[in-house]
């Protein structure tokens, strides 16, 4: 059976390249999104890409996963700081889930400092940019060989 993984990003991420860049960069969610694509195929993980600003999308993605995927990545934006919804959904789902940031969250303004994500999630990435994403892609490849 081909391993899985869902990436999904949270609000104003389908900004990315235009909002602003000195702290994001200049990658476009799309550039992401197919260099994700591309380095799971590397490893042998299927990707599946989703963005959404809204809270309960994202909540209804975690549940239609469930038992379909080997695991979630998220960037969960601005949601990592408000969203218990979230983070129930991932606890509920009982699904391996990564927690991934293009900034390092905890350089930043105070409120960002708090995840509800972490609270719930097997690791976080954060300040890599969006290599951070391929370093997710690669602790679940770890992971999921270890498991075979």
């Amino acid at each position: 059976m081909a391993k899985s993984l869902l990436l999904l990003n949270g609000p104003n991420l389908n900004l990315l390249g235009t909002r602003q860049p000195e702290i994001y960069g200049h990658e476009t969610l799309a550039d992401i999104e197919k260099a994700c694509v591309e380095h799971g195929k590397r490893v042998g993980i299927d990707i599946t890409c989703k963005q959404s600003n809204s809270e309960g999308q994202l909540v209804t993605w975690f549940h239609e996963a469930r038992g379909k995927v080997d695991g979630v990545i998220i960037n969960a934006g601005a949601y990592t700081h408000t969203s218990v919804a979230i983070m129930d959904a991932i606890s509920s789902t009982e699904m391996p889930v990564a927690e991934v940031h293009l900034s390092n969250i905890h350089q930043r303004e105070e409120f960002r400092h708090l995840s509800y994500i972490s609270k719930v999630a097997i690791g976080m990435i954060c300040g890599f940019g969006s290599y951070g994403y391929h370093m997710a892609i690669d602790a679940f490849a770890d992971r999921l060989k270890s498991k075979e």
